[in-house]
């Protein structure tokens, strides 16, 4: 992933290395495939939803509609989070091509969210004490990104390989911005539906 899309000042946290994928698998390939065919639906409409939402076509409703879209995502995420460990029976990754683009994605974002792209965010709530700044386009970025990149594998019938990224860069990465955006867009949400003028 590029360093540009983790915040303003580069990824959110330094990316640890992979861990080691040497052991057997211990699940067969056939009985995580409907897992990987659903995360991977989920992750083609959050795509789909968050490059409509860049072009304008959320108009009034973009905020609510992208508090949906990474409500939904998440929902995905924890549902990896929530199954074993995926274990890999190589520990060397198949090449998947560059990074994706999605400067225009970013742009799109930040133009559609003048008044919230920026907010500031506790990377651990356990353990820090000061908030960073941050935006919301590049956290919707930065979670596209990692997607994209499982999605790679996945349409080259690596399902295993797809479903392993995204279950390990959820809790490395894309997990952590998908949640911090949540939180902004609900406080966005929640302000325009309780404050009173």
């Amino acid at each position: 992933m590029s360093e540009s899309a983790g915040g303003p000042a580069g990824s959110r946290a330094p990316q640890s290395p992979a861990p080691p994928r040497d052991r057997q698998p211990e699940e067969p390939v056939t009985e995580l495939s409907p897992l990987a065919d659903q995360i991977a639906g989920n992750v083609r409409l959050f795509l789909d939803g968050i490059e409509r939402l860049a072009a304008g076509d959320g108009h009034d409703e973009a905020v609510p509609l992208l508090l949906l879209e990474v409500s939904q995502i998440l929902l995905a995420g924890a549902q990896l989070g929530a199954t074993t460990d995926v274990i890999l029976p190589s520990n060397l990754e198949p090449e998947v091509g560059d990074d994706p683009d999605l400067d225009a994605l970013r742009v799109g974002l930040a133009r559609q969210f003048p008044d919230c792209d920026d907010f500031a965010e506790l990377f651990d709530p356990y353990a820090d004490t000061k908030a960073t700044p941050f935006r919301l386009s590049d956290d919707i970025a930065a979670v596209a990104a990692d997607l994209i990149h499982g999605l790679k594998h996945y349409q080259a019938d690596r399902k295993l390989e797809a479903l392993w990224w995204w279950q390990y860069s959820y809790f490395n990465h894309w997990g952590t911005h998908a949640g911090a955006a949540l939180r902004a867009l609900h406080a966005v949400v929640a302000h325009a539906r309780l404050d009173v003028v």
